[in-house]
């Protein structure tokens, strides 16, 4: 089944109308309308949204090749995520790839393309996608994509006295130091957990 159909066949199921389920989802009845035809892709938050609602979890949304033994899903690749206010927005994904199934564990799951040269010591070169797990806080010295402003940086993150200490895995470039409290478009938004490297 296409996401447009499995996203029909739940609504037909929970007897929601398109404007119900539109109004639900915060959206105009004509994107439900295009999903169900195909013509677009819900967003991610959407998507998560409509998990809940419909109580599956959010995979069950992606398309999988059910004559491929991998199963894959497709994931967004997201080329610009914006921070503002506290609140972050992932804007709509320059690409879906696709995934091993096995790759997902627990929770939410996207791609980022590494920019620029500020962690060549970690192996992760510009261009390079990252394959993250999205959450809001890491363990000390994991590497994160970290939202500031309009833009993600990919950093080791170390938290001291509530501040973030972001460091990078080049000696040009020396730490950058955060509070949150103060610095209030500054967030946390994922976790790296594979470096996929493309020739």
């Amino acid at each position: 089944m296409t996401v447009g159909e499995k996203i029909k066949a739940l609504r037909k199921e929970y007897k929601l109308t398109q404007d119900e389920l539109a109004k639900k989802l915060g959206v105009a009845p004509t994107a439900v309308s295009a999903w169900e035809r195909n013509a677009n892709k819900p967003l991610m938050d959407k998507i998560m949204v409509m998990a809940e609602l419909f109580n599956v979890p959010f995979t069950h949304f992606f398309e999988v090749d059910e004559y491929d033994d991998t199963h894959e899903v497709k994931l967004p690749l997201y080329g610009h995520v914006s921070c503002g206010e506290g609140l972050v927005v992932f804007e709509t994904p320059t690409e879906y790839r696709a995934t091993p199934e096995e790759w997902i564990k627990s929770g939410e799951y996207f791609y980022v393309r590494a920019s620029g040269d500020s962690m060549i010591g970690a192996r992760i070169y510009d261009g390079d996608i990252l394959f993250m797990r999205k959450q809001d806080e890491v363990e000390n010295g994991e590497i994160a994509a970290v939202c500031l402003e309009d833009e993600i940086v990919l950093k080791r993150v170390f938290r001291t006295n509530g501040s973030f200490i972001l460091q990078s895995e080049n000696p040009h470039y020396p730490p950058r130091i955060y509070n949150p409290k103060t610095d209030k478009n500054i967030r946390i938004i994922g976790k790296l957990e594979k470096l996929i490297v493309e020739f």
